[in-house]
C-alpha cells in the first residue's frame, strides 16, 4: 500500500521558480517513486505578486489534479505592494485557507512543511497530531532572519522586541518536528542553534536539471540577441539583493559601448528599479519568462551577475546560482565573503566572488572576460562540472527518498 505524504507550502505549480519550482518537481518525484501525495497551497501569484490571470476566476477554495498529484488551494490575499506589514497579511490569510483545507486529508503518513512561512509549521503540526502522522519540516529560506538582516524594519526598538517573540515561536514549532532539513550547510548551522531538542537535522540542497539546462542545445534567446559582451541577472528583484551597487557597477560601465546589461525578473523592488533604470542608456529591463525557455536565457549570457546585500549571509541560498553554473557561463558575485555563495563560487572556480567594496575589481574583471573567450570556457566548464556533482537533479531527489523512508521506519 502506497505511503501518503502531504506537502503544505505557498508555492506551487504553475510557479515556475524558487520555492514553487523546486515543491512542485519533489512533489512529481514522491509521486513517481510510489507514493501518494497530496498538496495544500495557495493560488499562484510569484514573482508577479498578482493571482496568475488562469486561476482569477476559480472558486476561493479550488481543487485540482496536477500529474497524479491532489492539490488543495485557497486563494489568498495578494498585496500588491508586499510590504512587510501586507506580507504578514498575506501570510496570515493563507494561514486562515490552510486551516480549513487539512481537515480535507482523510490520510497521511508524513506532513511535510516547506518554510519560508514558519505559520504554516503550526499547521502542519495540527494535521499530523490529528493523523497522527510524522512531521517533517523543509526550510527553504530563514523569512525572519533574513527581514531583519535586511533591514526592512526601521524601527530597532519594535525590531528587538517583535523579532524575540517570532523567534521563540520559530524555535517552538521546529523543536516539534521529527525531522527538520535546509538547503545549505550554513542555514544547517543556523538551524542547529535554534533547534534545542534532539530533533534530526539533515542537509538536502537544491537541484538543477542539467539535461534541461544544457549549454550544447539551446536557441539565443531573444533577450539576447545582440553581438556585444552580454552580461545577465535572471531572478526576483527583491530586497535580498543590493541593487544600489548594481546600478554603480552598471554606472562604471556605461562608456563600455560593446557591454549590454540585461534584467530579466520581478519582485517588490522592480517598479523602483525601473525608474532608476530610465537614466542609464547600456541596461534593459525584461519580464520573467516561462521555466520552459530557461535553458535559452540562461545559455545565451557572456557573464551571470549577482549582488547581494553585505548582511545576508547565512538566511538564505539563491537557488539562481545553480542555474547560472549549469549554463556553462562564467559569474561575477558581490556580497559577504563569509557567506556560503561566497565559499560554492570559489570551491567551483565558477567565477569570482568578490567583496561589495571592490566594485573596480568587478569592473576590471568583465574587462578580462571579454578580451579572453578561453578563460571564460574555461570559467564555464568548472562550473557545470561543479554543479553536475554536486546538485544533479536525481541525486539530491533520491535523498529525499531515502530521508522520507527513514522517518517511516
Amino acid at each position: 500500500m502506497k505511503k501518503k505524504i502531504t506537502i503544505i507550502g505557498i508555492n506551487y505549480y504553475p510557479e515556475d521558480t524558487a520555492i514553487g519550482l523546486y515543491t512542485s518537481q519533489l512533489a512529481s518525484y514522491f509521486n513517481d517513486n510510489d507514493f501518494d501525495v497530496t498538496v495544500i497551497t495557495g493560488f499562484p501569484y510569484y514573482p508577479n505578486w498578482k493571482i496568475s490571470s488562469e486561476y482569477k476566476s476559480k472558486k476561493t477554495f479550488y481543487k485540482e489534479t496536477i500529474d497524479g498529484v491532489t492539490v488543495y488551494r485557497y486563494k489568498q490575499y495578494v498585496p500588491k505592494n508586499p510590504s512587510f506589514l501586507n506580507r504578514m497579511l498575506h501570510l496570515l490569510d493563507f494561514s486562515v485557507g490552510t486551516f480549513i483545507n487539512i481537515f480535507r486529508i482523510k490520510e497521511v503518513d508524513v506532513v511535510l512543511c516547506v518554510v519560508p512561512f514558519i505559520g504554516s509549521v503550526f499547521l502542519a503540526k495540527i494535521l499530523a497530531k490529528i493523523k497522527n502522522a510524522k512531521l517533517w519540516v523543509h526550510v527553504q529560506d530563514f523569512e525572519f532572519d533574513a527581514v531583519l538582516d535586511s533591514n526592512i524594519i526601521n524601527n530597532k526598538t519594535n525590531k528587538s522586541w517583535f523579532f524575540n517573540v517570532l523567534f521563540w515561536v520559530e524555535a517552538k514549532l521546529l523543536n516539534s518536528a521529527n525531522m527538520v532539513s535546509t538547503i545549505s550547510s550554513s542555514m544547517l548551522l543556523k538551524l542547529d542553534k535554534k533547534i534545542t531538542k534532539a530533533t534530526p537535522t539533515r542537509l538536502l540542497s537544491n537541484w538543477v536539471d542539467l539535461n534541461f539546462i544544457n549549454p550544447k542545445n539551446y536557441k539565443t534567446h531573444r533577450y539576447l540577441k545582440s553581438s556585444k559582451f552580454k552580461i545577465l541577472y535572471a531572478g526576483n528583484i527583491g530586497e535580498k539583493q543590493d541593487w544600489q551597487l548594481f546600478l554603480e557597477f552598471a554606472k562604471t560601465l556605461e562608456t563600455e559601448d560593446d557591454v549590454e546589461i540585461i534584467v530579466v525578473g520581478n519582485g517588490s523592488k522592480r517598479e523602483w528599479l525601473a525608474k532608476q533604470l530610465s537614466k542609464t542608456k547600456n541596461i534593459s529591463l525584461h519580464n520573467p519568462i516561462p521555466y520552459s525557455d530557461l535553458s535559452n536565457l540562461m545559455c545565451s549570457a557572456d557573464l551571470h551577475v549577482l549582488f547581494q546585500k553585505n548582511d545576508v549571509i547565512d538566511t538564505v541560498m539563491p537557488s539562481k546560482i545553480l542555474a547560472m553554473m549549469a549554463s556553462e557561463k562564467p559569474s561575477l558575485i558581490m556580497g559577504n565573503l563569509k557567506s556560503e555563495v561566497a565559499v560554492i563560487v570559489n570551491k567551483s572556480k565558477a567565477g569570482i566572488y568578490l567583496d561589495s567594496n571592490k566594485l573596480f575589481d568587478a569592473v576590471k574583471f568583465v574587462s578580462l572576460l571579454k578580451s579572453n573567450k578561453a578563460l571564460c570556457d574555461n570559467f564555464g566548464e568548472d562550473a557545470r562540472i561543479f554543479a553536475s556533482t554536486n546538485y544533479s537533479k536525481n541525486e539530491i531527489l533520491n535523498q529525499f527518498i531515502t530521508t522520507i523512508r527513514n522517518i517511516l521506519k
